[in-house]
């Protein structure tokens, strides 16, 4: 009888054992998503590697032989390079999102994860008025609602839609400046300084990922150093990153970096010098002076800078009117331009930067608000004014006007070489600087500058492939690894087992970007699939409406 008892012991345990060992075999064995035969680029700057991925989840579980395994799901990436997903540092993508939640011309870029409220501009914190009038605004514009006042309800509003990518976005200064100082050049008192502070440190305790200033754009252009540096210092304890559009990218360059690097200094912050230059002809040739500064600060300091790989700068026309006509309301901006005294100084503002630029022939319109203006989109302004019978800077100033300000503008005043230059620099990152569009619906409009839809695929077509001023390992490290270290992006950025499956997939002899100044909205070649989250979101090169991203 023990004899018996035994045996059926050793029968049962042996039996559950095989099955155990099979479940765990299958477990083992079973993806949902398997990754065939790629060349697999880890995003760490390594050399590519002939093998396979497999996924479970949202979650990268092995890499390595998987031939004898199985999945729901096989994609055959021979002749593909496998790579993490782009992380894009420095965007301007916000209400984008809420409009149009595929993000169509950044996920076709290979674009996993995108970072918005760059160059001072955030749509929070906000006042209640702030709140009506982007309410007015936003809603003729893209028919959002704008419900929220600050960053908290701004990625609610995200969330109800969701999102094909994950999205997380800096404070913008200058929305956090007009929220409490106003929209004058006027400094902060003690009081508002400390509401500044306290609005930004609730920013970061809802998510924030720092503070970004536009030091060239109203009202920002109007702290001083000593109130960026006490910001910044909120942003540091919290462990976030400042990002600077620079006081000046032109004839105080080299100014406008030493004040960088002061206040990354000072505030003991991770900063990032936004889409890094040197405008006009008469500079050029500060660049390598420029890099080098980057660079040993670099060896002492948390600095790193992030650029465009396109020798044209996009932003507002009213750029071209002095900082001390840019104060204040739309309406009192106007009234200023309406102004036949403060007009006239406005013009000779505006003809001299066009002058330093190389000429009004320099600058393409790529956005007007109104129906009837929109006949300017991509003509230079030179070609403009002469079709109304004016001079180029009278043409600007009546432009600005019937628009209510809301004109964009493309200048093309930077050195092709100095681009190679800057992308070949350790310290520099790949970011568009542009917002998610599409070739359709309400996020179709105007000219845009074409790194809207291009910046990441031109990089590796061109300056990869064809230039051959970067290695592929280092072109796609400056696109992941990199951007997520400095984020602080936790499992993001490389290709590594138990990282998030946030995958890029691309043919490395077709990829190209396919947008151009004249006819901008066009999505690239050569990005086939692209995985958020361990889901297919390109699946050949077609949008698979999954909206896979996360609010980070």
């Amino acid at each position: 009888m023990g004899k018996s008892v035994t045996r059926r012991k050793f029968i049962v345990t042996t039996t559950l054992a095989t099955a155990g060992v099979l479940i765990g075999s299958s477990v083992r064995n079973r993806f949902d998503i398997i990754i065939r035969n790629g060349l697999v680029l880890d995003g760490l700057g390594n050399p590519a590697v002939k093998t396979d991925l497999g996924i479970v989840g949202n979650t990268i579980t092995a890499m390595g032989d998987l031939s004898a395994a199985t999945a729901d799901r096989i994609i055959n990436a021979e002749e593909y390079v496998v790579a993490p997903g782009f992380i894009d540092i420095h965007t301007h993508t916000d209400v984008e999102l809420i409009a149009n939640p595929r993000a169509e011309s950044k996920i076709r870029q290979g674009i996993t994860t995108e970072i918005g409220g760059n160059c001072g501009f955030s749509p929070f914190p906000l006042t209640e008025e702030g709140r009506k009038d982007l309410a007015q605004a936003w809603g003729d514009e893209y028919k959002v609602d704008v419900n929220w006042s600050d960053i908290g309800g701004f990625y609610d509003a995200i969330r109800v839609k969701g999102t094909a990518f994950n999205y997380g976005s800096l404070t913008g200064h200058g929305d956090l400046r007009a929220a409490v100082v106003g929209k004058n050049d006027i400094p902060p008192t003690p009081d508002q300084q400390r509401e500044m502070e306290t609005l930004l440190e609730k920013s970061m305790e809802m998510g924030s990922l720092g503070l970004s200033t536009g030091l060239e754009y109203a009202p920002g252009s109007y702290a001083k150093t000593e109130e960026i540096i006490s910001l910044s210092k909120i942003v540091a304890h919290h462990g976030g990153l400042y990002a600077t559009h620079m006081r000046n990218e032109d004839d105080t360059v080299i100014e406008a970096i030493e004040e960088a690097l002061t206040i990354c200094r000072e505030a003991g912050v991770s900063t990032e010098i936004s889409h890094l230059k040197a405008c006009n002809k008469n500079n050029w040739h500060k660049v390598p002076q420029i890099l080098e500064m980057l660079e040993k600060a670099a060896s002492e300091l948390p600095v790193k800078a992030d650029r465009y790989p396109y020798d044209a700068w996009g932003t507002g026309l009213t750029s071209f009117t002095p900082q001390w006509a840019r104060q204040g309301s739309t309406d009192e901006r106007i009234a200023r331009l309406q102004d036949p005294q403060q007009s006239a100084k406005i013009i000779e503002y505006a003809n001299d930067r066009a002058r330093r630029i190389g000429g009004w022939d320099r600058l393409l319109i790529s956005g007007c608000d109104t129906e009837a203006n929109k006949i300017w989109e991509g003509q230079d302004i030179l070609t403009c004014s002469k079709e109304r019978n004016m001079e180029p800077a009278e043409f600007v100033r009546n432009l600005l006007i019937e628009d209510r300000l809301d004109v964009g503008i493309v200048g093309f005043a930077m050195s092709e070489d100095n681009l190679k230059l800057v992308l070949k620099s350790p310290q520099v990152m790949i970011g568009s600087d542009g917002s998610a569009s599409a070739t359709y619906g309400i996020l179709h409009k105007g000219k845009p500058h074409p790194r809207y839809y291009g910046a990441f695929p031109r990089v590796l077509g061109r300056y990869v492939r064809e230039e051959k001023t970067l290695t592929l390992p280092e072109a796609v490290k400056m696109m992941t690894s990199m951007p997520a270290q400095k984020l602080k992006l936790k499992q993001r950025g490389s290709l590594v087992k138990n990282n998030f499956a946030d995958i890029t997939i691309f043919n490395p002899k077709t990829v190209i970007d396919n947008a151009t100044f004249a006819d901008p909205h066009q999505y690239p070649t050569g990005i086939d699939y692209v995985i958020v989250n361990g889901k297919v979101v390109i699946d050949q090169g077609q949008h698979t409406d999954v909206m896979a991203g996360k609010i980070l």
